[in-house]
Order: structure tokens, then C-alpha cells, then sequence
């Protein structure tokens, strides 16, 4: 009898995966009602199965009405219109199958016409969806379908797999990833690790007690600790170009050279067990960038009494201080092309040494060059060192690490994101085998507003690192958690490596062509339903998921913190404004500050 109340159909094509099905004469409505429940037939993203046997083939409804005929049935109808009247038809494609009480995905047999097809229930949604490991997967949502169900995904697959999370401005994916972080913090796996970049400081409040907030001018009221991404552990280039300028090939070696000297220096001092042959100017080693400057400022300013003899070296009219960044002066050169003489050795590079000074002293750069105890002395040594710094990142198990860049420069987001993950990815990887590596305790890493520093065609350190990351980083323990509003501006290589696809609300027809790509041919109707999507609900296809699922996502508790301010808010207040207030405001900005000191 139950067989009867579901039966629809009847199949009259298979293409490959592509099942056709004309809809029984007998059913005289889209809605039937079965135990009391209302079920709506031919929906887009809705399921039907196929009876076969001890088993069920379940399929993805993609097409309905005459855009669903059959190409053999199409000439036929062309040549007699009345053929097709009080005829109905479905496109399927085929996503699993259902043994006894298990569900898998793919399909072992095909089916052939004149099978039967029939609407999928409650209890047939039950065993797909419910066939998760309670362990191993997390709860997210409902199914759209049928708010009674609940929407998993496989853990182990959503991060060694990589994924994405994508939609338009307002579509809810800053909460979808609070609710994805929110459930794997609710599981309280002792040695979890997930690490966040978030340039906007939206998640500060979302996690709470379940998180460590590391950010510029932190908030110690609230327990936040100051972010700290010392200079002397960034790559060379990226160090360089923070300073700006041209340089040319040889001075660049110059540079280059001095750096490994100061390191090598500081090796010696320190006697650390690493050998000479291993240090490069790239090596995460201390050195005193302020001492560099003033070494190479001062060769740069020399001058002789006699040509090409440094023995004859003037005398200081001004003493400079390494500390405080000012330079030697000594007497000038001789305009006349007598003595005193210019130094026939220097570079020319005191226009690049000018903007190293400016940005050494510039406030925004403290983090970079003032970074608290990782800041060289003029020995070069640290009170604090780098495994610290490791150890505060990543030795928080069980806890989410936000590291926040909303105050970080803009100029230099994308070199300063690349060379964290850098700095993580190298540490992992060189400690794959020991207890605190990717293998033995894997993270995640999510970068929020992935567009932002991984920008397609750009040979940035971030693409570069993110490219490693999502090439690599599955043999080594850390999986990848991309969101972006505007996938199409990403990097194709690193979005083709990201097995999990969770895509909200999309409004730009561009982006939904980059989502089109990564779902399989016969699903692409599916895509068309974006624009539609509610706030916060999702498709939700790939690696995680035992089949392509609509799901709508829970909400949060503590919302994501906006970057915009509250502008009614903002303008009904009380207006507190005189000269003296934009006298402080011009007297920071002149400081490049963001406080009084």
C-alpha cells in the first residue's frame, strides 16, 4: 500500500547518469499527502529513489516539464503536439544508493525504462542523512526540505579535504562559518586546532571563552594579547618590500649579504646549534634591523680627506644613535671636486634607507619592528623566542586562535598574511613527526575574506604559501577553510584543491559560473537556485557531504561584529566636537598614531 501512495512514475530514458521520467497519468496534483505530510512533486534539488531489488537508487531532481522530455521523444511531439497533453516529465541524476539501512554515495547499477520511480519520505531522508559517524561529523543545520532533519557533515573530510565558503554581502556566511567553528568547538576534542585570520575583527565576540583574540592594541579588559609578527622572521623579499623602492640586482645581494652576516652574528653570540651553511637571509634568526640601518646609513655618508683611502675618514659633525635612528653626519663633500671626498664605495641606496628609517619609526609597523619581547636588543638577541611565539599561536588545543588584522596596513596585508601562514607551514612541516606537528595534531586554518590577499595572477607570498597549503598541506595535517564573497577573483589552482563547497546566496553571475565549475555536469540546474537562497541557507556539495544538499544554517547567538558602524546610532547622539579635538586628531595623524602616548 505505502508503494502504491509513492509511486510517480515510470523511467522512459537513462543517458549515462541522466534518468528521464514521465510522471503517472493517475497523479493529478504536484502535491500528494502521505502519514499526514505534504510532499511537493518535481522540485529543483528535491529526491526521488528507484526500487531495485534489496535496494534504492536515489537521484537529484534537475529539470521539470517540457524542458525535461527526452531528445527521442522530442521529434515525436514536434510532429503530433497533441502527443504531449496531459503528459509530465522529470530529469533525475543519479547520486546514491541505499542498501538495508545504509546510505553511500555512487551507484553500484543502472536502472532501465519502464522502472518505477517513486517520492522520497521522512524515513528515506532519515537514512541518508542520518548515516553520519556521531563522532566524526558535525551538526550545522536543517535540511530544507525537511526542518525535522539535521544537516552533518564528515569532519575528517570537511579539513583534510580543504573547502570554501562562498556568497554575496548579506547572505549569511559569516555566520555559516561561526556555526561551522561553533560545532566543532562543541564537540571538545581536547587537541583540536583552528587558527583564523580575520581582517575585519568580525569574530572577536562570537566564540568567547572558547577562543584566544591576538590583535594589534589589544583590548586587555577583554583578554585580548597583543599581535606580535616579528620583521626578522619574514622571508627577505617580503622584508624588503615593506620598504618600498627600487633597488638593483646588485644591491639587492648587498642587502642581502648583511642580513646573513647580522644572523650569523647573532648565531655566534647566542651559540645556537645551526650550521653556518643553513643560515640565509630567509632563516627565522633575530638579528638588529636598527643597527643594519645605521651601519649601512653610515657607509652611505662617509667622506675622505683623501680619494679612496678610508684612513683619512672626516670627522663627525653630528653623532648619530642606532637606537634612535639617527644618522652620522660628516663633513660634506667638496662641491669643487677637492677634499673632503665622497665615498667612491657607496651604493646610492640613501633614498631606500630613508623609507626603512620611516617605516621602522612608523607607529602602524610596531607589531613588525617593536614586536614586545621579540624585539632584538643591540646584541641582536630576544628576551623571547620564536618557539614562543609558535607556542602562543598553536599551542592553544581546544581553542579557536583569531588572529585579528583589522589594524594591520593595508599595503601590507596580503605580504604579512602570506608570511604567518608561511612561518606556520614551515614550522609544521619541519615537525611533521613530532607530537605538536600536522600529522599528530592536524588544524584547520580558515582565512576570512580569502579575496583580499589571494588574488588570482598575483606572485604573492600569500598565493604562494596558500598554493603550498592547498596542494600539500593534507600529507602534513592543515587543512584550508577559504571565504570569500568574490570566488571568481581567486586562484584557480588553490579553489580547484578544496574538496568541500558550502555556497550561500550569489548574486553576481560570474561567481555562480566559478561555483558551476566545481559540481558535476548533471547537477548545474542546481546553481540556478543561488539568487534565491534565503539568508542563511546553503548548497552544500562535495568531499564532506554524502550527497548535494540544500541546507538552511542555525543562527548564532553572538553575531559577527560588522566592520561598518551603526550609523543612526552614530548621528543621534549628542555631538562632542571643538578645535582642541581636531587639534589631537591632526597631532596623531602627523605621529602616524592611533592613541596618545
Amino acid at each position: 500500500m505505502r508503494s502504491k501512495q509513492t509511486l510517480i512514475g515510470e523511467i522512459v530514458s537513462v543517458n549515462g547518469n541522466l534518468i528521464s521520467v514521465q510522471l503517472l497519468n493517475t497523479v493529478k496534483s504536484n502535491m500528494l499527502i502521505i502519514d499526514g505530510v505534504v510532499y511537493r512533486i518535481g522540485q529543483i534539488g528535491s529526491f526521488l529513489k528507484i526500487p531495485l531489488g534489496y535496494s534504492n537508487l536515489f537521484g537529484i531532481v534537475t529539470q521539470t516539464g517540457a524542458s525535461a522530455i527526452p531528445e527521442s521523444y522530442r521529434e515525436i511531439f514536434e510532429n503530433d503536439p497533441g502527443a504531449i497533453q496531459n503528459q509530465q516529465w522529470l530529469s533525475m541524476v543519479l547520486v546514491g544508493e541505499q542498501q538495508g539501512k545504509k546510505f553511500s554515495r555512487g551507484v553500484s547499477q543502472s536502472p532501465t525504462t519502464g522502472d518505477s520511480v517513486h517520492l522520497v519520505t521522512i524515513k528515506d531522508l532519515d537514512i541518508i542523512y542520518d548515516n553520519y559517524d556521531e563522532y566524526s561529523s558535525i551538526d550545522v543545520g536543517n535540511i530544507s526540505i525537511s526542518e525535522s532533519l539535521r544537516a552533518k557533515i564528515d569532519l575528517n573530510k570537511l579539513i583534510t579535504r580543504h573547502s570554501r565558503v562562498l556568497g554575496s554581502t548579506g547572505s549569511g556566511k559569516s555566520n555559516a562559518v561561526g556555526i561551522l567553528l561553533g560545532a566543532i568547538e562543541k564537540k571538545k576534542f581536547p587537541s583540536s586546532r583552528i587558527l583564523l585570520i580575520d581582517p575585519h575583527g568580525e569574530y572577536n565576540s562570537v566564540f568567547r571563552e572558547d577562543s584566544i583574540v591576538f590583535k594589534i592594541h589589544a583590548d586587555n579588559k577583554i583578554e585580548q594579547k597583543e599581535l606580535y609578527i616579528p620583521f626578522w622572521a619574514l622571508p627577505y623579499n617580503e622584508l624588503l618590500s615593506i620598504f618600498g623602492g627600487t633597488l638593483n640586482d646588485a644591491n639587492r645581494e648587498y642587502l642581502r649579504n648583511k642580513i646573513v652576516e647580522a644572523k650569523t652574528s647573532v648565531v655566534h653570540k647566542m651559540r645556537l646549534d645551526i650550521e653556518k651553511e643553513f643560515i640565509t637571509a630567509d632563516s627565522p634568526i633575530p638579528f638588529n634591523i636598527k643597527q643594519l640601518w645605521f651601519e649601512l646609513d653610515d657607509f652611505e655618508r662617509q667622506t675622505f680627506r683623501e680619494r679612496a683611502k678610508p684612513e683619512t675618514k672626516t670627522n663627525l659633525k653630528v653623532v648619530g644613535n642606532a637606537e634612535e635612528l639617527i644618522s652620522n653626519e660628516y663633513e660634506p663633500a667638496s662641491a669643487g671636486g677637492g677634499a673632503p671626498f665622497l665615498n667612491n664605495q657607496a651604493k646610492g641606496i640613501l633614498g631606500f634607507l630613508d623609507n626603512m628609517r620611516l617605516k621602522i619609526k612608523d607607529s602602524r609597523y610596531s607589531f613588525l619592528f617593536s614586536p614586545g619581547g621579540y624585539t632584538p636588543n643591540a646584541e641582536g638577541i630576544t628576551e623571547k623566542s620564536l618557539e614562543e611565539l609558535l607556542f602562543q599561536w598553536l599551542g592553544n588545543p581546544g581553542k579557536i586562535t583569531i588572529l585579528d588584522f583589522s589594524d594591520i596596513p593595508s599595503e601590507i596585508m596580503v605580504s604579512t598574511a602570506g608570511t604567518l601562514l608561511n612561518i606556520i607551514y614551515d614550522a609544521l612541516f619541519w615537525g611533521q613527526n613530532l607530537n605538536i606537528g600536522g600529522k599528530n595534531q592536524p588544524i584547520l586554518v580558515v582565512l576570512e575574506e580569502a579575496h583580499n590577499y589571494l588574488k588570482a595572477g598575483e606572485n604573492s607570498i600569500a598565493s604562494r604559501t596558500v598554493q603550498k597549503v592547498a596542494k600539500e598541506g593534507r600529507k602534513y595535517g592543515v587543512g584550508l577553510m577559504l571565504v570569500t564573497q568574490r570566488p571568481s577573483e581567486l586562484d584557480e589552482t588553490v579553489m580547484s584543491q578544496c574538496g568541500t563547497i558550502v555556497a550561500l546566496r550569489m548574486n553576481n553571475n560570474k561567481d555562480r559560473g566559478h561555483v558551476r565549475g566545481a559540481i558535476q555536469d548533471e547537477l548545474q540546474t542546481m546553481i540556478d537556485l543561488l539568487p534565491n537562497l534565503r539568508t542563511g541557507e546553503a548548497i552544500i556539495s562535495g568531499e564532506a557531504v554524502k550527497i548535494p544538499s540544500r541546507v538552511q544554517f542555525y543562527k548564532l547567538g553572538n553575531a559577527p561584529k560588522g566592520s561598518d558602524p551603526n550609523v543612526t546610532e552614530c548621528w543621534k547622539s549628542e555631538p562632542d566636537i571643538d578645535l582642541f579635538s581636531y587639534g589631537k586628531l591632526v597631532s596623531l595623524w602627523q605621529n602616524q598614531k592611533f592613541r596618545e602616548e
